[in-house]
């Protein structure tokens, strides 16, 4: 099945035509900045100039920094709060004039890389961590997933916010060496691994191409590895989620 997938993030868009039998994406990946603010109204005009630019017609599924339930969106992670509340799957379906789906951004990358990616085929517990403007987790056991966990916003024993101290976005905006910013995040891979203790930690994003170079400061006991789609996995796990909400519907 073909469905466009769409990753929204705290600075970035980004969107591809997926075969979702495969995860291949089937045009170039298109890139356009988050909208500043990022309201209900300006991302939904976002929406429409990616759906112009694919030309696409059909179903998409959209990974959205937020705690989606039964539609809702019930938290805002680095978007406008107006949209807390808001009936966020039937509000982008209205306004462009699509069929669409919504989960949470880092769920939907969780689901690329458990069905194609690093961790398929893996029944313990799996811990995904998707790193970029915040944290975002996705929690997997025996291969099924615990929605909405967004582990990104637990306190350290530092005192400070998880996504505030060691996400790609405090390491840019720091200037920190890989070293320092690595020993900021294994902290926080430490506080996860003694409330979850997974058997597999897999890193998403853009920083994961360069986990070789912080890979010596970490020390949980736990694998970590890079997502094998890298910073495609909301991308594919968008259309994945979008893909299995038809199903679903339709009774299969």
């Amino acid at each position: 099945m073909e469905i466009l997938g769409i990753d929204v993030g705290g600075t970035g868009i980004k969107s591809a035509i997926v075969e979702t039998a495969t995860g291949e994406l089937l045009d170039e990946k298109h890139r356009i900045a988050t909208p500043r603010p990022a309201t209900p109204k300006a991302v939904a005009r976002a929406l429409g100039e990616v759906l112009r630019h694919h030309g696409w017609n059909g179903p998409v599924g959209i990974g959205f920094p937020a705690a989606i339930q039964h539609g809702v969106a019930r938290t805002a992670a680095n978007v406008d709060k107006s949209f807390i509340g808001l009936p966020i799957t039937d509000y982008f379906s209205r306004e462009t004039g699509r069929r669409v789906f919504i989960a949470n951004d880092a769920d939907v990358a969780g689901l690329a890389e458990m069905r194609f990616g690093a961790g398929k085929g893996h029944a313990g517990v799996v811990l995904i961590i998707t790193i970029g403007t915040g944290l975002g987790t996705a929690l997997f056991s025996g291969g099924h997933l615990l929605p909405n966990t967004e582990l990104g916003h637990v306190f350290l024993e530092n005192g400070q916010e998880a996504e505030r101290y060691a996400s790609e976005a405090v390491r840019v905006t720091k200037k920190l060496k890989w070293k320092d910013w690595g020993e900021r995040l294994n902290l926080y891979l430490r506080t996860m691994e003694g409330l979850l203790w997974p058997d597999l930690i897999i890193l998403g994003g853009g920083v994961s191409e360069k986990l070789n170079k912080f890979s010596p400061t970490l020390t949980t006991k736990a694998p970590v590895v890079a997502a094998g789609f890298l910073n495609r996995a909301g991308i594919v796990g968008a259309a994945l989620f979008a893909e299995e909400s038809l199903r679903k519907a339709a009774g299969a």
